[in-house]
């Protein structure tokens, strides 16, 4: 059998095409199709409709090459199946994009091994910049790779490399506000379940809860504070065994990550919410305004978060703006639902009774 003849290649469609059938300038239609500001919305909507009717794709190697920027920008969340980290993510996705970038995440797992190599991919590929919260603040090779970076970078609520511009959740007022709403309620024996307090963010609802329960004046008891392993562990035998205590804690400051497993671990000894015990959780999971009763939290405001970083992120990148990094800070909101409630009356008697 004969060779089939090969197909004639259709003739790509060039930015010439376009400036053509919209009747503008080349230099005109490039402006639109890079997103440019200066463009008057008419000429934009008849270059938008030569793009349709010809089906016009930017070649962006080419444009790559021409601009130096590949337009995209590399997020590095020490792991995206913590639904904070997916939910900031897709904040920051919703952003970039609308400026024109692509967002490339890489989730390290929190391995310092695996950090290390992701910086130096996003290195390597050129990207026009980066957000990143790695999860190994301390390690020498991260903070290593960190500084090594050559385009600008975004720290998210991590406390490295002063020079980068950082967002930071500060944790301290926020977990004073909640420990004030359940002390002001009449709780004394409050427990805290988070992850090891090596990060910024964990040391902050640490200090957070001791100041807040020393502003109350109450004694700290350390064996009320749990540290897990990360912030994804399983925390149901560790809450178990708070609410197997004598006296039970009669409430529970709990990571939102953490939530469901609390959740079964109180319906497991058969405790009412808010009844028995009152609960916050350090975060705001999507079913905590719908769960009964809904569960009062410490919620960060993701939407103004993203917007501060990409906000320090292309100022640095389009701008070119130089200089000391900029360190900006978004404060959690305590949101008051009806999972907090006065504690038992037994309870306060115990409390009474060992204060007299």
């Amino acid at each position: 059998m004969g060779r089939m003849p090969a197909r004639p290649r259709s003739p790509r469609i060039g930015i010439r095409d376009v400036a053509a059938r919209a009747g503008v300038s080349v230099g005109s239609a490039s402006r639109v199709v890079n997103g440019a500001s200066n463009v008057a919305a008419e000429l934009r909507e008849r270059v938008h409709a030569a793009i349709a009717e010809l089906g016009y794709r930017p070649n962006h190697a080419a444009r790559s090459l021409r601009l130096r920027s590949t337009r995209t920008i590399g997020c590095m969340l020490s792991d995206v199946s913590n639904p904070l980290y997916g939910k900031m993510f897709h904040a920051f996705e919703d952003r970039l994009r609308a400026a024109g970038y692509v967002v490339l995440v890489a989730s390290s797992l929190n391995s310092a091994e695996r950090e290390v190599e992701i910086l130096a991919t996003f290195d390597a590929r050129g990207m026009d910049g980066v957000i990143i919260a790695p999860g190994n603040e301390r390690d020498d090779a991260v903070l290593h790779a960190v500084q090594r970076l050559s385009m600008p970078a975004v720290v998210l609520d991590r406390d490295i490399a002063p020079e980068l511009d950082h967002v930071q959740f500060d944790h301290l007022p926020g977990m004073r506000a909640a420990m004030a709403h359940l002390t002001g309620l009449g709780h004394r024996q409050i427990a805290l379940v988070v992850a090891r307090a090596v990060r910024r963010n964990m040391r902050g609802r640490v200090d957070g809860f001791r100041a807040g329960l020393t502003s109350a004046g109450v004694a700290v008891d350390d064996t009320l504070i749990v540290e897990l392993p990360t912030a994804m562990s399983s925390c149901y035998n560790e809450v178990s065994l708070l609410l197997a205590r004598r006296p039970r804690p009669t409430a529970l400051i709990v990571l939102g990550s953490l939530l469901t497993d609390a959740l079964n671990a109180i319906a497991t000894h058969g405790l009412r919410i808010p009844d028995d015990i009152s609960l916050v959780s350090l975060g705001d999971p999507d079913f905590a305004r719908s769960y009964t009763p809904p569960i009062t939290t410490l919620r960060v405001d993701l939407q103004q978060t993203a917007e501060r970083v990409v906000t320090l992120l292309l100022n640095r990148v389009e701008r070119g703006e130089r200089g000391a990094g900029i360190a900006v800070k978004v404060v959690p909101e305590l949101i008051v639902r009806g999972s907090c409630a006065a504690p038992p009356a037994e309870a306060v008697k115990r409390s009474r009774g060992r204060v007299g």
